[in-house]
């Protein structure tokens, strides 16, 4: 039986008990306010449910993440890089950037990201745990991604694009900014082709826990004050450094 988590006290159980199927599915119940989404997200846990049902808790395993230094940039991508006419920044409009991750996609019926899920996540942005990174051109936002920030981790929740490539450069930017900055691993929670096409791979469960454990420290239950990562050392300066693969 699927555990539910009363309101209080913020407390999940161990991810090892998390289903097969469907794969890493946790537990249900708790709320959206800070203390719990920093505490799940501290212990590899993540929210992920429909309008229709009550908040859901995941841990999938295996776990896809993105290590910084192993972005990969293909030849095409790294030419709309240099000469695409893109500006790329971070803060700069985060609730613009949820709004386009949440609008209905071609070939989709609805969106997980719901307004409560939206309140949630503005209301961490607010205290600086979450984070935005936003693509420009012409003066308008054409993509963008946002997440939460831990330590050196940074757990993506979703991206858009409006324009092709859009969402991969936001990607490619993050990388980069978190390389020179001294971030260490992007969480892209499930393995989908397209983040395996820029270099992301799926790690165990355990592996990927034990990278929390080891850099985010083992904090108290709703913790919500240390170990948070400022973008203020984000640096979007042009691409430098990660391998340029063939078309």
């Amino acid at each position: 039986m699927l555990p539910w988590l009363p309101p209080s006290p913020v407390q999940f159980p161990s991810v090892d008990e998390a289903l097969r199927d469907p794969d890493g599915l946790l537990a249900a119940g708790g709320t959206l306010a800070p203390e719990w989404l920093l505490a799940a997200y501290r212990r590899g846990i993540f929210p992920w449910y429909s309008d229709d049902q009550p908040i859901l808790w995941w841990s999938p395993d295996p776990r896809m993440v993105l290590f910084p230094n192993e972005i990969r940039v293909r030849r095409s991508l790294a030419k709309r890089l240099r000469n695409g006419g893109f500006t790329v920044t971070a803060n700069r409009a985060f609730i613009d950037v949820t709004a386009a991750c949440a609008a209905p996609r071609e070939g989709q019926p609805g969106t997980w990201i719901s307004d409560e899920m939206r309140t949630a996540y503005a209301r961490l942005h607010a205290i600086g745990a979450a984070h935005s990174v936003e693509v420009w051109r012409d003066g308008k936002l054409v993509g963008g991604l946002y997440g939460v920030a831990l330590g050196p981790v940074f757990f993506g929740e979703s991206m858009f694009s409006r324009v092709a490539d859009a969402s991969k450069i936001a990607l490619v930017r993050l990388a980069s900014a978190m390389s020179a900055g001294g971030g260490r691993l992007i969480d892209c929670q499930m393995h989908t082709p397209h983040l395996a096409s820029l270099g992301a791979r799926d790690i165990a469960r355990k592996t990927f826990i034990g990278y929390l454990e080891e850099w985010l420290g083992c904090p108290g239950e709703g913790d919500s004050s240390s170990h948070r990562w400022t973008p203020a050392c984000w640096s979007f300066e042009p691409l430098a450094g990660p391998a340029s693969d063939s078309d």
